[in-house]
């Protein structure tokens, strides 16, 4: 992509790495589904927590990609897909103020569900965006520290799947509970096998994930333990009358086993964008079967 022309709209669409917006969006239509189960959905608070959660997730994007740049971690042997600032299709200063210009758009976006919700979900939205430049910028990075599995746990599960539902239905259930925690679970194996891919280049950077700490037999075994515990965590729903929301996401488990078992055969090197790319897919499959299960 030599021909990207620096600071142009290609550019900034490269930067805002659209195949990751599954992540962001999953969340979301499952806390819409717990609220639709209660029979309190509402579509305009919908529209806006996907808004937000898709421009936070850009945001969290080009935050990582200027902060990554200016630490030196990406390099000429990054095996994932191409950062802009590193490309040079962005120059550092013009991404600072993408940066600041899309941080104030998603506070804007947020401040709608205020008529919808109380005024608790400020200090929510303000932690979104500070741990959106916490995670790869500031003295003590929690990315390169390992705790971004944590992270993702809470941003990907916890804070959009319950805030969602939250904003409609003003309440927290033990379903709520149950559905984040899947949700942040199987979100997570897209964060594994990023670092799964880039346990190597990582440890030479002194970025300190799960993968370098615990190696790359951990990596693999983590990838398929993740992707079985958000589904087996599921059958909890029985036990609040949702038999749908049990069942159907146990047809996830056999696609996510073969795309682990592809992901061994593989093992390293930037053949394994392959399984990013099939992650994600398997990640919006769990999220719709969780969801159409709660709905029924």
């Amino acid at each position: 992509m030599n021909d990207v022309e620096i600071n142009s709209m290609r550019a900034w669409v490269l930067a805002a790495r659209p195949k990751t917006l599954t992540g962001a969006g999953v969340p979301i239509m499952i806390g819409c589904s717990l609220a639709y189960g209660v029979n309190r959905f509402q579509l305009i608070p919908a529209v806006v927590c996907f808004l937000f959660a898709f421009i936070m997730q850009i945001d969290a994007n080009f935050i990582n990609d200027y902060y990554d740049f200016k630490k030196g971690i990406d390099r000429d042997d990054r095996l994932g897909p191409e950062r802009a600032c590193a490309q040079g299709w962005i120059s550092l200063q013009a991404m600072w103020k993408g940066i600041v210009v899309v941080s104030v758009t998603a506070c804007l976006v947020g401040s709608f569900v205020l008529f919808y919700a109380g005024w608790e979900l400020i200090p929510i939205g303000l932690v979104c965006i500070l741990f959106a430049f916490l995670y790869t910028g500031g003295p003590y990075p929690l990315a390169y520290h390992g705790w971004g599995d944590v992270l993702v746990l809470l941003f990907f599960g916890f804070v959009p799947v319950g805030g969602t539902f939250y904003v409609m239905v003003h309440d927290w259930t033990w379903d709520v509970t149950v559905a984040s925690t899947a949700c942040g679970l199987a979100v997570n194996t897209l964060l594994m096998v990023n670092n799964y891919r880039d346990r190597e280049q990582d440890k030479k950077s002194g970025k300190k994930t799960v993968v370098v700490r615990w190696g790359e037999k951990a990596g693999r075994q983590l990838y398929l333990l993740l992707g079985i515990a958000a589904t087996e965590l599921c059958l909890l729903f029985v036990f609040s009358g949702h038999l749908g929301a049990a069942v159907l996401p146990q047809f996830y488990l056999p696609i996510h086993f073969l795309t682990w078992e592809e992901m061994v055969r593989i093992r390293e090197g930037k053949v394994l964008n392959i399984i990013l790319g099939k992650t994600s897919r398997n990640i919006l499959l769990f999220g719709l079967l969780l969801s159409l299960g709660l709905i029924l």
